[in-house]
């Protein structure tokens, strides 16, 4: 029987709605969980009650647990009447709980029991998930008629007490649990399912059809284009986004096409001859089918060896009849024959998920002459394809070149990452006591230093010198599950110039710090301060000292936020920290890694050009690498991967990098070759986007392609109406509008996060490493570059095209080009200020029409990386090489000053224009402010006189008058400004009291 129990935490409500004649309540609240019923103690006469019990309730089929729902029903005791009137309920899914460690304190606002009830307040609940064998499932509540009083007395139950077990029909539609993904909750993080997808796309004569990146002005070189292709995937051949089914049946990964591979897993031996004369043996298995061999590693002097290693074949590149598993001796000079088992490959079976993992069978060694000799060799030997899950674990001959041995086969497999949860650390230092400096004859100039791993801030020191200093300063910092590095406070003595002395040091671990979802108050607490570090991770100097120094300060682990681990602009998750928080999920994204063409060399090996490439995809927590082609500029990967949507304002990012651990360089630094974004908003629904991506790298010689990716992408909505509705929601959690972080916080944290997530991947087997994952990542966005200035500048512009192409329009309506135009729009002014009631509808009946007809010309495919909107054709060598210059720079002081110099000059002409708004601001001020007397006389004149004419004239003609009179015809125009744009023009500004 499972261990898996539910537990539900009633912490309190507030502002409940009053039921009796005194303009109160007497509540008490009742659990429904899986046929079982709990129930909490009246709180008399309290709409504010406070209950803090705690109930457990037994799962009865864990693989069900997303399928169940909590309902809490708060009422109202009666005691005049003897019965219960509901004051609101709340009901959770099953998809919201969440293990005990990630579970707070969430209110829930009280829904409505039925259409008649009114209900106002919020129940605090804490709902989790344990296995905890030592906890024991709670008493079910006492028989309770509906017309039977609630006995206040009743919270402490004697053992008298009549129990009835509720028990619950368990809902067997098997329909509906196919529908639903089933999940086991344990206290380690759930592994989410793999999907690898299937052998090389087939090279068929396809024409290829090229797309313009954006329609209108943006004309990319043909070179940089993305490529819609009609490769023959697992489902058939995908022409338009659509699957024309092929008379193959079809797979489940139908993003890829299927690969036959043969697996051998060689798991064990026994009873091995020794060949030394020693007595002893080094054995070691070699798996050889035509020119591809794969070595297993070896043990020294060990007679039963245990290997359990899986080697696959492509069986397209199989060109032999004989598969041969040879064990040897590992000797220096000669490795010696232990002995062979053969198979023939045409009696070898084939094997398809779901079917069982094929049973491994014990084999008599052979000698060369193919007589049975001592020894046996444990072997499963059968055909499968990507599906099979030893897929991802096992040495593949179509990424190692024939001869190569497998001393790198640990960084060339495929693999999937999770990063790290992460948590925002919110640090209130608030005052300290009783601190002494080490010059006892002085008071101390004291600040508080706190760390977390690298990550490290000070508060400012306090200008008065006191032993009892008051910061109350907030500092945050940023903390990856599970916690490793300690909270540490370091009270520091400002002796002198850059001279500090520590006075004491506090350590709070992590998983003691209290966690919220919400901006709840944080309990503040006392910690004594020690003089040496181990002292105060040991925390026992405390106990013994009776007096000592301390520090007052409140840290929590702030799980509403969303931690930025990623440039804004790309995020591919938006969720809060808090598990509880999370909404369910809106669909499913599948990605299908097909091949890359025409890859720029890398490395040199054998006097040619080559690559050993993987790709990279991040979406959300979750990242992928596929396996590492060797030798290929033409690599064919042909991996399928599943990943969750949250929200549909999210990005895909997928790279290409080439593997530095085979004959690599540069410093063994993964080299990128390019990457590709793809936002989940401008995917249809359904539809599988195939298409071949230029790799575009930016270079300090210019913008270079390194090759196409192709790939095959298709998104799916589970829901068409929580899809739509998540666009009216916000786009970050609660807290970041509630309590928001400033711009250079934002910054500082990301930084941190980046770091933080790549050193947890880059001790994972094989390492992502950390170049990786700041490529990916976009560490580098938020540095300056006169490239990207002038990019945004050149988008700022654009916004503002239509715009300047209205007014442009209509000023040749006023200057009468076309007349039978100027007509029309006089003919359609006079209608609409003769009736005003259409001025709203025309708007939005013109904004319909021109959006259903763009509908024609929308875009067939996802955008790409243009080279014309990012300015990467027009940029100087001399802008490019500042971008990639480092941080702090390395330039000669010759170059710096250069760029100095034109950065004053591009930074004067801003202030220019910055000034001129500001002027044109301070002149309107100037109008009421009597700083030119006269002028201010002139503007309220004409005010008066304005007010009585608007008064006594219809607002109409009004309107009629000032439209005939802006399209006006030329002839009764002037060269010269209007008088009133002289009157604004002569108005003061500030700019006389600037120096």
């Amino acid at each position: 029987m499972s261990n898996l129990k539910l537990g539900v935490e009633v912490v309190g409500a507030h502002d409940l709605v009053p039921k009796d004649e005194q303009g109160s309540s007497s509540p008490f609240v009742e659990l429904h969980f899986d046929g079982q019923k709990f129930r909490t103690t009246t709180k008399d006469k309290d709409l504010n009650p406070v209950w803090n019990e705690s109930f457990y309730f037994n799962i009865s089929d864990p693989h069900n647990l997303s399928n169940l729902h909590l309902e809490a029903y708060i009422y109202n005791n009666s005691k005049a009447n003897n019965s219960k009137t509901c004051l609101g309920k709340v009901r959770l899914t099953g998809t919201s709980f969440v293990p005990c460690s990630d579970a707070v304190v969430l209110y829930y606002p009280l829904e409505k029991k039925n259409m008649f009830s009114r209900v106002k307040g919020e129940l605090g609940l804490k709902v989790f998930v344990t296995d905890d064998p030592s906890i024991k499932a709670s008493n079910p509540l006492p028989a309770m008629e509906t017309s039977s009083p609630v006995d206040s007395h009743s919270k402490h139950s004697g053992k008298g007490d009549k129990r009835h077990i509720f028990h619950h029909l368990t809902n067997t539609s098997s329909s509906q649990k196919q529908q639903q993904q089933q999940q086991q909750f344990t206290p380690a993080p759930v592994q989410q399912t793999v999907n690898y997808g299937v052998q090389e796309m087939k090279s068929e004569p396809q024409p290829s059809r090229i797309f313009r990146m954006f329609s209108g002005s943006s004309s990319q070189q043909p070179d940089y284009t993305v490529k819609e292709t009609s490769p023959f995937l697992g489902g058939g051949q995908v022409v338009g986004g659509r699957v024309i089914r092929g008379n193959r049946p079809t797979s489940t990964y139908d993003l890829v096409e299927k690969m036959q591979y043969l697996f051998v897993r060689v798991v064990k031996a026994r009873d091995l001859p020794s060949k030394d004369v020693t007595g002893s043996l080094d054995p070691f298995v070699e798996v050889k089918v035509g020119n591809y061999k794969g070595l297993t590693k070896h043990y020294e002097k060990k007679q039963n060896p245990e290997w359990n290693e899986v080697f696959a074949f492509a069986r397209d590149t199989v060109q032999s009849s004989v598969l041969e598993v040879v064990v040897k001796d590992k000797d220096m000079l000669k490795d010696d024959y232990v002995g062979t088992v053969r198979f023939d490959l045409h009696e070898i079976p084939t094997r398809d998920p779901p079917d069982s993992p094929l049973a491994p069978e014990w084999y008599r060694l052979e000698d060369k002459k193919g007589e049975k000799k001592k020894g046996e060799l444990m072997l499963a030997v059968w055909y499968g394809t990507q599906a099979d899950e030893a897929f991802p674990d096992a040495w593949h001959s179509d990424a190692i070149a024939p001869g190569d041995r497998s001393f790198v086969s640990a960084h060339i497999r495929s693999k999937v990452y999770h990063s790290p949860r992460l948590w925002y650390v919110r640090v209130c230092v608030i005052e300290a006591q009783d601190l002494i400096a080490g010059d006892k004859s002085r008071l101390p100039d004291p600040y508080v230093k706190v760390q977390i791993g690298s990550q490290i801030s000070k508060t400012k020191i306090v200008q008065t010198r006191t032993s009892n200093p008051v910061w109350k300063e907030e500092l945050m910092f940023v903390a990856a599950e599970p916690f490793e590095e300690p909270l540490i406070l370091l009270v520091e003595d400002r002796t002198g110039p850059n001279k500090d002395e520590t006075i004491g040091k506090a350590v709070i671990p992590l998983n003691t710090v209290e966690r919220r979802a919400d901006n709840r108050i944080v309990r503040s607490r006392w910690y004594p301060l020690d003089k040496s570090l181990s002292a105060a991770m040991d925390g026992e100097s405390a106990k013994k000292d009776k007096f000592s120094s301390r520090i007052h300060v409140c840290v929590c682990l702030d799980g509403g936020y969303h931690v930025l681990d990623e440039s804004t602009h790309y995020s591919s998750d938006l969720r809060p920290t808090a598990k509880p928080l999370w909404k369910p999920s809106i669909g499913i994204l599948e990605l299908g890694i097909l091949k890359a063409d025409g890859l720029h060399p890398m490395k040199t090996r054998d006097g040619k050009g080559t690559s050993d490439t993987y790709c990279v995809a991040k979406y959300g927590h979750k990242w992928i690498r596929t396996r590492t082609i060797i030798n290929s500029l033409s690599p064919v990967y042909n991996e399928q991967y599943t990943w969750e949507v949250y929200d549909p304002a999210t990005v895909l990012t997928v790279g290409v990098f080439d593997n530095s651990h085979i004959g690599g360089s540069s410093g063994n630094r993964d080299m990128n070759i390019g990457k590709i974004r793809i936002r989940i908003s401008t995917l249809e629904a359904g539809r599988i986007y195939t298409h071949s991506y230029p790799l575009l790298v930016l270079h300090p010689s210019g913008v270079k392609k390194r090759g196409e990716l192709h790939l095959a992408i298709r998104f799916s909505y589970t829901s068409w109406a929580n899809t739509m509705f998540q666009y009216t929601r916000p786009l970050l959690p609660k807290m970041h509008y509630i309590r928001p972080l400033s711009v250079v916080q934002q910054d500082m944290l990301r930084h941190h996060a980046v770091n933080i997530v790549a050193a947890r991947l880059g001790r994972a087997e094989p390492p992502l490493r950390k170049e990786v994952v700041e490529y990916m990542s976009d560490a580098t966005s938020h540095l300056w570059s006169m490239r990207r200035s002038k990019a945004n500048f050149v988008r700022l512009m654009s916004v503002f095209t239509g715009a300047l192409a209205v007014a442009k329009w209509f000023g040749e309506v006023c200057l009468w080009k076309n007349p039978i135009t100027t007509v029309l729009v006089h003919v359609l002014f006079v209608m609409l200020v003769c009736f005003p009631e259409l001025i709203l509808p025309t708007v939005f009946l013109y904004m319909f029409v021109i959006g259903v007809w763009n509908y024609r010309f929308r875009s067939r495919f996802p955008p790409h990386m243009d080279t014309k909107i990012s300015y990467a054709e027009l940029v100087s060598p001399d802008e490019l090489d500042e971008e990639f210059d480092t941080f702090p720079t390395t330039k000669s002081p010759d170059i710096v000053r250069m760029r100095y110099d034109r950065l004053r000059s591009v930074a004067g002409r801003i202030q220019t224009v910055v000034g001129d708004i500001a002027t044109q601001g301070e002149r309107f001020l100037a109008l009421l402010s009597w700083r030119d007397p006269r002028a201010t006389t002139i503007f309220l004149t004409v005010c008066l006189v304005a007010a009585i004419g608007l008064y006594v004239t219809p607002f109409q003609v009004l309107a009629l008058l000032g439209g005939f009179y802006a399209m006006r015809h030329p002839r009764f125009r002037h060269k010269t400004p209007p008088a009133a744009l002289n009157f604004f023009r002569r108005l003061p500004a500030n700019t006389d009291s600037m120096l």
